[in-house]
């Protein structure tokens, strides 16, 4: 009886400490979570230096970069620290008592909640690093009678906010991403590393376009973030990100999740696993496919893509994953054909074009810029194909569009036969997506010269929505201007492409060879009575028996 009641008063504190513990061992190891716990109380600094970014110094290309960006990040740590776990840190002291604690600030922010509750706690943290670091800020938090707990988000952020924003929530994604060496962990000695922020110039007026700040038309071209203009309310911020970049949502839990890993790592381990290199992270962008190109795909992919493209936003693309590009391979469906036949997996075609001829044009930046994502290879049909795939607007708005759900006319890759035979309605020849054969959604020609890109409406197999500025009801017919297509399978994809070549390879010199012993007998060859019936068929010819 006295077993029983003992159990039955510790009761409520051990079945809080149970839920606490299955709830994080959802999204993290509890071993993981016991190191780092340790680690976090060997002094009142320790958590909130460890959920800080690594030490970088970051720049934006050709432009300035914003103010208070570089404080605001030296106000991330602490501002996550006290928003989520400063209950457990005023019980770190008494030890195991601060346990269950760090584990609720750790469910607060990394537990799984909605899309639209996980932005909002994001939102708080920007909130409380812009307030630590007297940066400018239009969002306000307003609690709930209940509590501090639960709440909402108001106010307007204004074009540099959003740009401030995003590039915060990209170098939560680049603390996990970058190498160790980036780690700062030296203390003094060791040097920050220069990186790169990637262009959120595209994402920026998505949001823009998207609450109506900014008009889809000729307003957007040349449009900077540094010309400011009408903010974007928090409400139809969230819209946005709901719609289009619903990734923000993971990076706060993804941020938390990295940094604990990282703190409750053995030292020694982290210090055999630095790098001595002078390793720097300044990439400049020399494909269609930038690293903020890639981010945003980031942002609105859900699949197991998105690790690749992160991996591109970050350090840029591989070059051994370029499976053709028009302005070093040539412009051409067969030199495109070349370069893609023979992989079998996902791959991205980027296409850049301008609507209006002349050279003016392109110098002046009125080029537009779209992409497809296949989830397979090309195969050569006089007929669509496909199980799946996204289009997507990338330059100057970023949009993507998923699969409608209703018609599966993904892709159309049709090349031109090579024994030609009469066809009373021959099949286009090139490149299609979306639509019915004939009246494409986007359609590229055979030599890549020329690309039509029609409305919506005629496409049941994509989500609606314009892929170019001011697109309108009536098919926009632009000039071509490069053509890029990534292969996104991995090193195993690409060693079965080049088995495939290889064997292909053969076949075709096989073909080549000539058997001399056929031609030893002309006379009675059948091509010489087929030739001598050609020169005069009404010659009476004797049959010899």
């Amino acid at each position: 009886m006295g077993a029983s009641s003992s159990t039955a008063r510790a009761s409520p504190e051990a079945h809080e400490r149970r839920e606490q513990e299955t709830l994080a061992s959802a999204a993290l190891a509890l071993p993981l979570l016991r190191a780092a716990f340790s680690r976090s109380a060997a002094g009142p600094a320790a958590l909130p230096d460890a959920l800080a970014p690594p030490r970088a110094y970051f720049r934006l290309s050709g432009s300035p970069l914003l103010p208070h960006f570089h404080d605001l990040l030296e106000r991330l740590g602490p501002a996550v620290a006290s928003l989520f776990f400063a209950d457990g840190a005023a019980a770190g002291a008494d030890g195991d008592a601060g346990w269950v604690p760090f584990l609720k600030g750790f469910n607060r922010c990394c537990a799984r909640v909605s899309a639209s509750r996980s932005l909002a706690l994001l939102l708080r943290v920007y909130l409380a690093a812009c307030a630590a670091a007297g940066a400018p800020c239009g969002v306000q938090f307003q609690p709930d009678e209940g509590g501090d707990e639960e709440g909402k988000v108001v106010g307007e952020l204004a074009p540099e906010e959003i740009a401030v924003f995003l590039w915060m929530c990209w170098v939560m994604a680049w603390s996990g991403s970058a190498p160790k060496a980036a780690a700062g962990d030296g203390g003094d000695k060791s040097e920050p590393v220069a990186v790169l922020l990637p262009d959120v110039t595209h994402l920026v007026l998505s949001a823009l376009v998207s609450a109506g700040a900014v008009a889809d038309d000729e307003s957007v071209w040349g449009w900077q973030i540094s010309t400011g203009g009408k903010g974007v309310k928090v409400q139809e911020f969230t819209s946005w990100v709901l719609a289009t970049a619903s990734g923000l949502g993971n990076c706060l839990s993804q941020y938390v999740q990295e940094r604990l890993r990282s703190l409750a790592a053995d030292s020694t381990e982290q210090e055999n696993s630095v790098s001595t290199d002078n390793t720097t992270f300044d990439t400049s962008d020399v494909y269609l496919l930038t690293r903020g190109r890639a981010w945003a795909i980031v942002l609105s992919l859900r699949n197991k893509l998105s690790e690749k493209f992160l991996s591109g936003s970050v350090i840029g693309m591989d070059a051994e994953d370029l499976l053709y590009r028009s302005s070093v391979h040539g412009k051409g469906l067969s030199r495109f054909w070349f370069g893609v036949e023979g992989y079998n997996g996902p791959m991205l075609i980027l296409l850049s074009a301008f609507s209006k001829g002349g050279v003016k044009n392109v110098d002046s930046d009125r080029r537009w810029l779209i992409g497809v994502l296949t989830e397979e290879g090309f195969e050569s049909k006089d007929t669509f194909y496909g199980s799946s795939g996204f289009l997507c607007a990338t330059h100057p708005i970023f949009r993507m569009l998923p699969p409608s759900g209703k018609e599966k006319n993904f892709v159309y890759s049709h090349l031109r036969p090579q024994i030609r035979v009469y066809e009373a309605n021959p099949k286009p020849v090139g490149l299609a997506f979306g639509g019915t054969v004939g009246n494409e959604r986007i359609f590229l020609d055979e030599d890549f010269s020329k690309v039509v890109v029609r409305h919506h409406a005629v496409d049941k197999t994509y989500q609606h929505g314009s892929l170019i500025p001011n697109q309108g009801y009536l098919p926009v017919e632009a000039s071509v201007l490069d053509v890029e297509v990534w292969g996104l399978g991995g090193e195993a994809t690409r060693r079965q492409q080049d088995v495939y070549k290889k064997r292909e390879n053969i076949f075709s010199e096989q073909r080549r060879k000539v058997d001399l012993k056929t031609f030893g007998n002309w006379e009675d060859s059948p091509e010489k009575m087929m030739m001598d019936m050609i020169s005069d068929p009404n010659r009476v010819r004797r049959e010899d028996r």
